[in-house]
C-alpha cells in the first residue's frame, strides 16, 4: 500500500516527440521502453519476431509504439500515439507525434500538454523545415523544455563535427524564438548511445543521457502558482443522509493556490465569499494547487454554475469578448471570414464570430504574409474573434490553462482549430 501511495505521489512529465520522416521518434520511444525495462518479455519477443518476419537485421522498437497498421506498413507514425512508464524517480506519459507535414495538426494535439518536447534529428540531413516547424510550435506552446537529439550518430561515424555543426543551425533559428531551455543531445536511438545508457563512442560529449535529463529536469516551477484560477465544472450535490446540506464547486486548478480561509470573488457576479473547506478523492486538503482536481466549499449560498471561475479578490483575469488568438487551423474545411463557430475556453462554452484574419506565419522565415487570407489545414495564423459572452482569461504566455481556447464547427461538432489568446 506504501509503494502504491509513493507511486500516486510521483512527479509526472508529460513529453512529446516531434521530428521529420524517418528521423527515428517511435524507435527513440521503444529504445526508452525498452532499455529502462519498461515493456514486458512477451512484448519484446513479439516485435522480435516480426522484426525477423521482415527480413530486419534489429529489433523494430518502433513496432512498441506504430500501433495502426498503415503506420506498421509504412514504417511511419500518422497519429499521436500515447505510452505510459516510470523509472524509481518519475512517471511520464510520452505523446508520439507525426512528422509528415499534413499532420502537424496531430503534432500540436501530442504537444499541447506537455512539458517538455523532444525534436529529433537526422545526423545526416540536419535542420529541414519540420525541425524548424516544430520549434515555432513549441515555441508557440510556450512548451517550457526543448530537448533537441541529433539521432542516427552511427551513420556519421560518431563524428563530434555533425553534432556542432546541427547544434549551431539550432541555435540561431531557435534564438528567433520564445524558447527559453533548450538542451541538445548526441544519440542513436537505433544502438541505444546516450538514451538510457552513456555512449562509448562519443567520449567528446560531456552532458547527460536522455534518460537522466528527464528524470531530473525541473518540472515544479511550470505550472502558474501565482494567479488564482479555479473554473468551475460542476456543482457536487450528493442529496444523501450523510451529505443532507453538502454543496461543493468541482473542478480542476488551472492556476495559484486556494487555501481555506481565502477570500474569493465568483466571476461573473463578483460576490465575494470565503473558502471553507477543499475536499479531495483523499479527504480535505489544507491546500490545493495548479494542476489538483478538488472541490471547493464556501462560506455564502451564492448562484455558481458550470463555466463560472473563483478567483482572489485582489488578482482578477482579463474580462473581454474581443480577443486576438494565434491559431492552427485543423480542419481541411477552410475557415470562413465573418464565420461563426462555437468556442470552448475553461469549462465556458460560448459563440464566436471571426472578426478579421490579421495574418498567416511562414514557418521556414518566421515572416508574417499580412496578405495571406485563406486559411487552411495546419496553417498557423492570427486572427481576432468576437464572443457572445465575456470570457474571463489570461494571455496564453502567462497561464496555458486560461490562454488557450478551441473553436468547433457547429455543424459537424468536428474541432476546427487551437488558438492561444495573445
Amino acid at each position: 500500500m506504501t509503494q502504491a501511495k509513493a507511486y500516486l505521489n510521483m512527479d509526472l512529465l508529460r513529453f512529446s516527440t516531434a521530428g521529420s520522416v524517418d528521423d527515428g521518434k517511435s524507435t527513440l520511444i521503444g529504445r526508452l521502453l525498452y532499455d529502462s525495462k519498461s515493456i514486458f518479455e512477451d512484448q519484446f519477443e513479439t516485435i522480435k519476431k516480426v522484426s525477423e518476419r521482415r527480413g530486419e537485421e534489429e529489433v523494430n522498437l518502433a513496432l512498441l509504439t506504430d500501433g495502426l497498421k498503415a503506420e506498421r506498413e509504412q514504417g511511419i507514425t500518422i497519429d499521436v500515439a500515447y505510452r505510459y512508464f516510470a523509472t524509481p524517480k518519475r512517471k511520464f506519459i510520452i505523446a508520439d507525434t507525426p512528422g509528415h507535414v499534413q499532420y502537424t495538426r496531430n503534432m500540436v494535439t501530442g504537444a499541447s500538454t506537455a512539458s517538455l518536447a523532444i525534436v529529433l534529428v537526422d545526423a545526416r540531413k540536419g535542420m529541414l523545415e519540420q525541425s524548424r516547424r516544430h520549434l515555432f510550435i513549441s515555441s508557440l506552446l510556450r512548451i517550457p523544455h526543448v530537448v533537441v537529439c541529433v539521432n542516427k550518430m552511427d551513420l556519421v561515424d560518431y563524428q563530434e563535427d555533425a553534432f556542432e555543426n546541427i547544434k549551431q543551425d539550432f541555435r540561431e533559428f531557435s534564438a528567433k524564438l520564445q524558447l527559453t531551455d533548450v538542451h541538445f543531445i548526441p544519440i542513436s536511438a537505433l544502438k541505444g548511445d546516450n538514451v538510457v545508457k552513456r555512449s562509448k563512442h562519443m567520449d567528446w560529449y560531456q552532458g547527460p543521457t536522455l534518460m537522466y535529463l528527464l528524470e531530473n529536469v525541473h518540472i515544479a516551477g511550470d505550472h502558474n502558482h501565482i494567479d488564482c484560477r479555479f473554473p468551475v465544472q460542476c456543482v457536487i450535490r450528493p442529496q444523501t443522509d450523510e451529505f443532507h446540506d453538502y454543496r461543493g464547486y468541482a473542478g480542476r486548478i488551472a492556476g495559484g493556490v486556494f487555501k481555506p480561509g481565502d477570500e474569493i470573488m465568483v466571476l461573473p457576479s463578483g460576490f465575494t465569499t470565503t473558502i471553507t473547506a477543499i475536499d479531495t478523492f483523499d479527504g480535505a486538503v489544507e491546500e490545493a494547487f495548479c494542476p489538483m482536481s478538488v472541490t471547493i466549499r464556501i462560506d455564502d449560498d451564492l448562484d455558481i454554475s458550470r463555466g463560472d471561475m473563483l478567483v482572489r479578490t485582489n488578482n482578477i483575469p482579463k474580462v473581454g469578448q474581443d480577443l486576438d488568438i494565434m491559431i492552427c487551423w485543423l480542419s481541411r474545411k477552410k475557415l470562413i471570414p465573418r464565420g461563426k463557430y462555437a468556442l470552448k475556453h475553461t469549462t465556458k462554452d460560448v459563440r464566436c464570430i471571426i472578426k478579421e484574419v490579421k495574418y498567416k506565419v511562414n514557418i521556414n522565415t518566421l515572416h508574417r504574409m499580412e496578405d495571406a487570407k485563406v486559411i487552411g489545414l495546419n496553417d498557423l495564423a492570427r486572427i481576432s474573434i468576437r464572443t457572445t459572452q465575456p470570457l474571463f482569461y489570461d494571455t496564453y504566455r502567462r497561464n496555458r490553462v486560461t490562454g488557450s481556447v478551441i473553436i468547433v464547427d457547429e455543424a459537424t461538432n468536428e474541432t476546427v482549430a487551437a488558438g492561444m489568446i495573445i
